[in-house]
């Protein structure tokens, strides 16, 4: 017995003493950096934006692996699921705050203390657009939707996403109803509303971006809680309206529960000071990407937030997980 207990405090030593030194030589290398989402998304366009330009900070190469499907969650799980040592890290978005209400038990990790934030990154303020024989601006659009519960639609990118859910509580804060028509990416939504098949859309600037420079839809508000340079003759939903709507979708780093605390911090570091560079500030900035320098506690303090702010949101509006 004296025996196994001697062996089992010094293993004991020997881990808690590896792991500074793991950290300090960390990392020595490459980084796998799991993207939850399909290439060319806005997720996944703001991830390869900060890879290369972290992985020279790091001097090790970061590289970009999609794994979509279930909202972001076959990504999430497959990074909680890794060895917390920080040569696995997860780059992720809004949904994912959303997704512990969609998908209760099923979701596949523990969204509480399965991951160890590492920054937040970014925020993308949402745009509302209309098309161009519908509503010429935000307060006609509320009256649309008040005078006519259920006659108007608006399409998403899928349901229980990020755009279903902000044109959900658009039109709840608006006083009004419509009907929700999901599709799998908002662009083939977005064809229909030019069609004039659904009364609005709500998306962000880089995805919308062609269709508004082609004159094809128009942009009624800025879901943010001041107006976007880009486009500066465009009121806020709040300044047209008078009611508290400011919807962001936002972008996150992640690594596995239990990752050493001075890995976190050297990863949180470089993304930090790659949100610095004045190449990455110049595109973020042609793209209406605002970029964000967080600490980890910060981080993490925002993903509990949005998901208190959701929970409810999303009860209320019945969305289910695809």
């Amino acid at each position: 017995m004296a025996f196994t207990r001697r062996g089992a405090l010094g293993a004991l030593a020997a881990t808690v003493l590896a792991a500074p030194a793991a950290a300090q030589t960390y990392p020595d290398k490459p980084i796998r950096m799991i993207i939850a989402f399909a290439a060319g998304g806005p997720t996944d366009v703001v991830g390869r934006l900060l890879a290369p330009r972290v992985s020279e900070i790091l001097g090790q190469q970061v590289v970009v692996e999609n794994k979509p499907g279930a909202t972001g969650n076959i990504g999430t799980a497959m990074v909680a699921d890794a060895k917390p040592d920080g040569y696995t890290i997860l780059f992720s978005a809004s949904t994912m705050a959303m997704a512990p209400a969609l998908y209760g038990k099923a979701l596949g990790y523990d969204p509480v203390n399965g991951l160890s934030a590492i920054a937040y990154v970014a925020s993308v303020p949402l745009i509302l657009l209309a098309p161009m024989d519908g509503a010429k601006t935000t307060p006609e659009l509320v009256g649309m939707l008040r005078k006519d519960p259920g006659k108007y639609s608006y399409a998403s990118s899928g349901n229980g996403g990020m755009i279903h859910l902000a044109s959900y509580l658009f039109a709840t804060r608006a006083g009004g109803d419509a009907l929700h028509v999901p599709y799998r990416g908002s662009a083939p939504g977005m064809v229909d509303m030019i069609a004039g098949r659904h009364g609005f859309q709500i998306d962000t600037l880089q995805s919308s971006k062609g269709f508004i420079d082609g004159g094809k839809v128009r942009v009624l508000g800025v879901a943010s809680d001041q107006r976007l340079k880009q486009l500066p003759d465009v009121p806020t939903i709040k300044e047209s309206t008078g009611f508290d709507y400011a919807i962001n979708t936002w972008y996150a780093v992640y690594a596995p529960a239990k990752t050493p605390r001075p890995i976190i911090d050297r990863l949180n570091a470089a993304f930090n000071q790659a949100l610095k560079q004045p190449d990455m500030m110049k595109k973020a900035d042609e793209l209406a990407i605002e970029l964000v320098q967080s600490t980890p506690e910060e981080a993490r303090k925002f993903y509990d937030d949005q998901m208190a702010f959701w929970d409810p949101i999303i009860k209320q509006s019945g969305a289910k997980a695809e």
